[in-house]
Formats: structure tokens, sequence, C-alpha cells
């Protein structure tokens, strides 16, 4: 199924809000990897949709792209894994673009 980047960004949100709770609650590392990876993708997107780069992300939570690299590798994402491993002024670059396909393969798991 095909979603729209408004239907991406709605479903992020709304799939953050539990995770928020859910960190607020067990922390980070109890999380389980598609959770974690999730709320990595929400850093990024935080910092790129509201500063326009990543450094309000890297502020935010300072390890989004190594954890997020982590948790996607364990639950089998190679799109979120490959995105989690570029460089910060490629993932910056290139995101736009990479966030649907990413989001895309979270949701089908």
């Amino acid at each position: 199924m095909t979603h729209d980047d408004r239907d991406n960004e709605t479903w992020l949100l709304d799939a953050t809000d539990e995770i928020m709770n859910a960190k607020a609650e067990i922390g980070f590392a109890a999380m389980t990897s598609i959770q974690r990876v999730t709320y990595c993708l929400w850093v990024a997107d935080y910092g790129m949709r509201n500063a326009g780069d990543l450094t309000t992300a890297i502020d935010l939570f300072a390890s989004f792209m190594s954890d997020g690299h982590v948790a996607a590798k364990e639950a089998g994402l190679p799109h979120s894994t490959h995105m989690f491993s570029l460089s910060i002024a490629d993932l910056e670059a290139r995101y736009l673009g990479l966030f649907d396909g990413v989001v895309n393969e979270i949701r089908a798991v």
C-alpha cells in the first residue's frame, strides 16, 4: 500500500505519542527495536521539518543515528538501516527522498 507524505507524517506523529509513553515508562533501551527505530526517525524528522537540518535532532537525542542504525538492523529493516548509516550531511541532503520508503518499511512490520 502506498501512502502519501501527509499520511506518513501523521502516522509518525501518532506512533511517536505511544512510543514517548513507553520511553518514559520503561526507558529507551527496554523498548522494542521497532519502537526504537521509530523514535529515532521521529527525532530526525523533528529536526529536518522544524529546523531544516539535524542539529536540533542531535540536541534532542545525540545518539539517534547510531541507535537508529542498531535498532533498524535488529528489526531487519534494510531501508532504515541504510538511512541511519549515512553521514549527517548525506542524511540532511537526502532525508525527504528517503522518508516515505523508511516509514512504509516500518509500517509494514
